[in-house]
């Protein structure tokens, strides 16, 4: 059987040629490396920047401002925002609200960037240089669009990463800006992006979820814990992502570190019941999460989940059908006792008897 072929992006989700110029040309301008060398000073530089930007997105823009993971103070709300802009990402709060509207419609037709719907790339970059999701959707992050700050560092997102850019160029001339910013810049946006399309096709499923996320350990480690995604869209809110002692998640340890001097508090968890939920599944279920994920482009994913999601809404149906008939059965006898003789024993009597 022939299976379906991903949906191209509708008339309004073209992307914008024009306003992506400075997407490619951060790109492009990592070819001087060539030019300026590799001094170690700067591939340090690359690399902190590296880090402590991905933190800023997995600890501030993603499990604080997404998921509200935990709580913080208003001045250390603004240094995670900040930071997470240094990221060139655009705003927090667009950011956080296209998240949310992501988790809603997980891999449905509503997902803005899902790989199953509209393919590898729309997922990866391409949904990003459409001018339909420039506007942040305040009506979806109510809760932090109340703070002027973070409007004001929404609406002026360019400014942290330019402020970067220009700093590192005096402190270590055109040499450290290559390696810092532009290299830095680049791996961390294709970082990031990997968990919204590589890891909805490449990994292991550990829990059953209405989408094909899944847990991939290198992706983990690429972006400070962000990869044990089955995990996080089996229960979204949780401020660790690594469940179990081998789930390396250094976000979560980062965090858990400033627990200890109260600059943040209220780490939400799993409950074992949660982490342990697997246990119960059926060996049907099971081999349903180990199937592995025919994609690229993504028809055979997605046929196999819709395949997946059919056969969920039939069970769902079947039970459904199951009760109504046990309902009217119950009725009907209800019905016939309240009919028979005085002498014989009441409704009630013939029900707990059955």
């Amino acid at each position: 059987m022939q299976t379906p072929s991903p949906a191209l992006p509708a008339a309004d989700e073209r992307l914008n040629w024009l306003s992506s110029i400075p997407f490619f040309a951060v790109h492009l301008m990592c070819l001087f490396v060539f030019a300026v060398g590799a001094k170690p000073v700067d591939v340090a530089v690359c690399v902190g920047l590296y880090v402590v930007r991905m933190w800023g997105i997995t600890a501030g823009f993603h499990r604080y401002f997404s998921h509200r993971a935990f709580k913080t103070g208003r001045v250390f709300q603004f240094i995670l925002a900040f930071v997470g802009s240094m990221s060139a990402q655009k705003g927090v709060l667009w950011w956080a609200a296209h998240h949310r509207h992501h988790h809603r419609y997980s891999d449905q037709a509503e997902d803005i960037h899902s790989p199953l719907q509209k393919g590898f790339w729309w997922s990866h970059a391409g949904w990003i240089l459409s001018d339909k999701y420039n506007d942040t959707r305040l009506e979806g992050i109510k809760d932090f669009a109340r703070f002027p700050e973070l409007v004001w560092l929404n609406r002026l997102h360019l400014v942290p990463p330019v402020l970067l850019a220009v700093a590192l160029y005096f402190i270590g001339g055109f040499s450290m800006l290559v390696w810092g910013f532009f290299v830095s810049t680049t791996l961390l946006w294709h970082g990031t992006f990997t968990i919204n399309s590589l890891s909805h096709i490449f990994g292991k499923r550990r829990y059953k979820t209405t989408d094909t996320s899944r847990n991939n350990w290198l992706l983990a480690l690429v972006t400070l814990g962000e990869g044990w995604h089955n995990n996080h869209h089996f229960h979204q809110n949780t401020a660790n992502q690594g469940w179990f002692w081998w789930e390396v998640d250094l976000s979560y340890y980062s965090l858990k570190v400033l627990s200890w001097f109260k600059v943040v508090e209220g780490l939400r968890l799993p409950s074992e019941a949660t982490k342990f939920a697997f246990q119960k599944y059926t060996d049907e279920e099971r081999a349903a999460l180990a199937a592995p994920t025919r994609f690229w482009g993504a028809s055979g994913a997605r046929a196999q989940f819709v395949a997946t999601k059919a056969a969920g809404d039939a069970a769902r149906a079947a039970s459904d059908a199951a009760k109504a008939a046990s309902d009217k059965v119950r009725e009907a006898l209800t019905t016939a006792a309240d009919h028979l003789p005085t002498s014989a024993p009441p409704s009630s009597a013939m029900l707990k008897r059955r």
